[in-house]
């Protein structure tokens, strides 16, 4: 294979690369660190005994990813406040109803679930239930047997079938939702938020300690209703910015911006029923120059490329 060969091969793979490193990061920026380390381990593969291209790719890219996912758990050990994945632009399209769980797979919710999981349950579950490799694949990319990529598996499936993780409503519920959302923040109408809200709610804000935010998790509809309408919705209204409804990793949210910089960034979770079962803020500046991108998401394979 000529260098030019591997260029284009390389070049060829890099959306779907992304789009896995993405989902097992949590964050665009080390997801495309882990991507041009594979291609500069690819540069100087001895192209003519590799076999299989996307294979080769995807085992160096997954590694890869692991190797950054044991460095970013000492990391998160010490981070202030919790830690909410990197929200980026990603346009919700038609998606095949074969497709959905490749969608699904790129929500705040979704990715905000999988740090429940070990990098190896991780890698598995993606490999296996998103990009749809069988559990041989799967052993070979992570050098393991294929019982226990099926364990791997199992294990990582109990911890991901919460529907807030996995449930994206059509998009009219997202806009019913939001716009009542808005409204009750606006109006500071703590019994209207709470008709939206499922009784378990979560609220969590991400700082990072390089911006205000809520250092702990609130959970309950009483709790999170009362904080949105009072303080939230203080915040807000009162902070002369601009409000703004942006589509966030395929679900509707919002856009906080002040001077014309982005500041903050909304999103949801939802229940099975379609009450909003998570509150996503995102404050940390780090975490927000993604959404200054605007992302393709092709649900057939999972590849993420920006436009």
């Amino acid at each position: 294979m000529s260098e030019q060969s591997k260029l284009e091969v390389f070049e060829q793979a890099r959306p779907r690369l992304l789009g896995l490193a993405y989902r097992l990061l949590g964050s665009w920026a080390d997801a495309e660190d882990a991507v041009q380390d594979t291609f500069l381990r690819w540069q100087g593969s001895d192209g003519a005994a590799i076999l299989n291209p996307d294979g080769w790719l995807t085992t160096a890219c997954t590694n890869r990813c692991l190797d950054m996912l044991k460095s970013a758990h000492n990391k998160r050990v010490d981070y202030v406040g919790p830690w909410i994945p990197e929200p980026l632009h990603i346009e919700a399209g038609e998606t095949p109803e074969d497709d959905i769980e490749r969608a699904e797979s790129l929500t705040i919710a979704f990715l905000h679930m999988m740090e429940r999981l070990s990098p190896k349950e991780r890698a598995a579950f993606l490999l296996h239930s998103v990009f749809g490799q069988s559990h041989r694949q799967v052993a070979g990319v992570l050098g393991t047997s294929e019982s226990a990529s099926r364990q791997l598996v199992s294990r990582a499936s109990r911890h991901v079938q919460g529907p807030s993780a996995r449930f994206v409503p059509p998009a009219e519920h997202q806009e019913k939702m939001l716009t009542a959302f808005l409204d009750a923040v606006m109006t500071g109408s703590t019994e209207q938020l709470a008709g939206l809200l499922s009784e378990g709610v979560q609220y969590q804000s991400d700082g990072g300690g390089k911006a205000t935010a809520l250092g702990r998790i609130l959970s309950g509809s009483g709790d999170v209703s009362k904080y949105v309408a009072k303080i939230m919705s203080r915040l807000w209204v009162g902070s002369g910015g601009t409000l703004e409804r942006r589509i966030i990793n395929g679900i509707e949210g919002l856009a906080l911006y002040e001077g014309g910089k982005l500041v903050s960034v909304v999103n949801f979770g939802y229940s099975a029923d379609g009450l909003i079962d998570q509150i996503f803020i995102m404050r940390n500046p780090e975490k927000l120059r993604g959404m200054a991108l605007s992302i393709r998401h092709d649900t057939g394979n999972g590849a993420l490329q920006p436009n």
